[in-house]
């Protein structure tokens, strides 16, 4: 298959794209697989150097399913290496180039799926999200990601960051082909609209994730709130408690063990930006990681106090494609990250960022939202 993709969205474009069913509900559908998940036969780098001729002989569950629903998969979608970045920048397949917002980031990891999708190289895209790593690229192009709950979708045939945090999602131009490809990726039927007689808590601020940095606020939430009500929704002012402590060494401890087997072994194979964040997983406590896992398990129990929260995906402008991304990885995603640490569901339109325990509860809205 030849395209222009002037995007340097994919990192593997088929001759002959994978399809094994005529009908189904993805009938005809074209679809880019992000290269982190394994497809059989096909190259799969998981954005590195040291996977490079890397062509698994098995395909993962989320693309068995989407083949036998119709889609058709056209390629391997470029990322961030090993899918931990904010940013749409790969030191071995190049940067994403953003279709709607030229010159500015796509957001990472999904950064290919994202600019493909908006700029009409596909139709849906397969992601994955561990801290920020579908709707943040969704939000940056202007398209719609569902970050799953934590275990909704199976993650076998994916090549793991953080198990305690790692996704699978759909992207889609909309909400309802995200919710029809995520209706095969789970197996559960897809929701109906739904936002009338819901209460809406709107974030101005992300938790604190007791690491002692300051959060970002923002009042973008102004300008969806009249729209809520007016689909029959009643809107209050809301906040997430913060966790115990900081679960943060949890993200480190499990990144460092996902690569034990290449790292530090095969360090000069391994891009600055991901090479300094192993670098620094590599020293932390034993005391701290026993304390995060503790911190992350009482967090989970928390009960909402809304049916559904809102708040932009992003507070800050976004940077440019080229910035480096110590400068703005925190900030960038710290509306999104939280959402990853709870096991939530969070969906992104756009930079409309809804968020409940349930994928349901996030789709149905997103669909009442999108339908009016």
């Amino acid at each position: 298959m030849t395209t222009d993709d002037r995007w340097n969205a994919v990192i593997t474009w088929l001759d002959e794209p994978l399809r094994r069913a005529s009908s189904g509900p993805l009938a005809g559908r074209t679809l880019l697989v992000k290269d982190l998940i394994d497809t059989a036969g096909v190259r799969t780098t998981y954005g590195s150097r040291v996977y490079a001729d890397h062509v698994p002989e098995r395909s993962a569950p989320v693309v068995e399913r989407v083949l036998d629903a119709g889609a058709v998969i056209v390629g391997k979608a470029n990322l961030v290496e090993f899918a931990w970045g904010v940013m749409g920048t790969n030191p071995w397949y190049g940067t994403v180039h953003n279709p709607v917002r030229p010159g500015l980031t796509t957001g990472g990891s999904s950064s290919g799926n994202a600019a493909a999708i908006a700029g009409g190289l596909c139709d849906l895209g397969i992601g994955t999200d561990t801290g920020c790593s579908v709707r943040l690229p969704a939000a940056a192009c202007d398209i719609v990601g569902l970050k799953t709950r934590l275990g909704a979708v199976p993650v076998d045939g994916v090549y793991p960051l953080c198990p305690s945090f790692d996704t699978v999602g759909p992207m889609g131009r909309s909400v309802e082909d995200v919710a029809a490809l995520w209706s095969v990726l789970c197996g559960r039927a897809r929701p109906e609209p739904l936002l009338r007689g819901l209460t809406v808590g709107l974030l101005r601020a992300p938790p604190s994730l007791a690491d002692g940095r300051e959060v970002e606020t923002s009042d973008a939430v102004d300008e969806w709130a009249g729209r809520f009500e007016e689909l029959g929704a009643r809107v209050v002012e809301a906040a997430i408690p913060p966790p115990p402590a900081s679960p943060w060494p949890v993200f480190d401890h499990e990144a460092a063990r996902s690569h034990a087997a290449t790292f530090p072994s095969r360090a000069d194979e391994y891009g600055d930006p991901i090479r300094a964040k192993l670098d620094a997983a590599q020293r932390v406590s034993p005391d701290d990681v026993h304390d995060g896992y503790r911190a992350l398990l009482a967090w989970r129990q928390l009960v909402p106090e809304v049916d559904l929260y809102a708040s932009p995906c992003v507070a800050i402008d976004w940077p440019a494609e080229d910035v480096d991304e110590r400068e703005v990885r925190l900030p960038l995603s710290s509306f999104l990250r939280w959402v990853n640490l709870l096991g939530w569901a969070g969906l992104a339109i756009g930079n409309l960022h809804l968020v409940a325990p349930h994928d349901e509860t996030v789709l149905a809205a997103g669909l009442a939202w999108e339908r009016g």
